[in-house]
């Protein structure tokens, strides 16, 4: 295929997205950039929910007068997939689940609710100190992948007053 080929393509492609009400999500009036600095996340209690409020925060901003609230809460799980002949497990998943409410400060109705869910491996194989090493790192990825996702789902559903 040639250049001019490959950029009529292109061109044709980003006409047709133009056309069927396609906007980039963080430009200026699109639906996440309506988020960015609105959002407060819930004191968090344990070290997953500070985990996830310094990915959210990472993504949003910090709120400094906040339109929104959000609720979320963790539930995290460790099942063992991998057990040796010893019948010593030595791989695990960790599995978790963010149920979250986004709130309105203004009127105090919930704009939004919903959850998300992933998961993450580690292995346990040499000492405790790598074992619990390598779940505390395997913690911080969930936590990652989750607030991808809820950024995703915040997104998506952005009340028509904030855009």
């Amino acid at each position: 295929m040639s250049s001019y080929s490959r950029r009529l393509l292109l061109g044709t492609g980003l006409a047709l997205l133009a056309g069927c009400g396609f906007a980039p999500a963080y430009a200026p009036g699109g639906a996440g950039a309506a988020l960015i600095g609105q959002v407060e996340v819930s004191e968090p209690e344990t070290r997953a929910g500070y985990l996830l409020t310094r990915e959210l925060e990472g993504r949003l901003g910090r709120a400094t007068a906040a339109r929104y609230e959000l609720r979320p809460a963790i539930s995290l799980s460790t099942k063992a997939i991998s057990i040796d002949r010893s019948n010593v497990a030595s791989r695990f998943n960790m599995l978790g689940r963010v149920e979250y409410a986004l709130v309105d400060r203004e009127t105090g109705l919930t704009v939004t609710t919903g959850s998300v869910d992933s998961f993450t491996a580690f292995s346990a194989t040499g000492t405790p100190v790598a074992t619990q090493a390598a779940e505390r790192d395997a913690e911080v990825r969930l936590m990652t992948i989750l607030a991808d996702q809820l950024v995703t789902r915040l997104v998506a559903t952005v009340p028509d007053a904030a855009r």
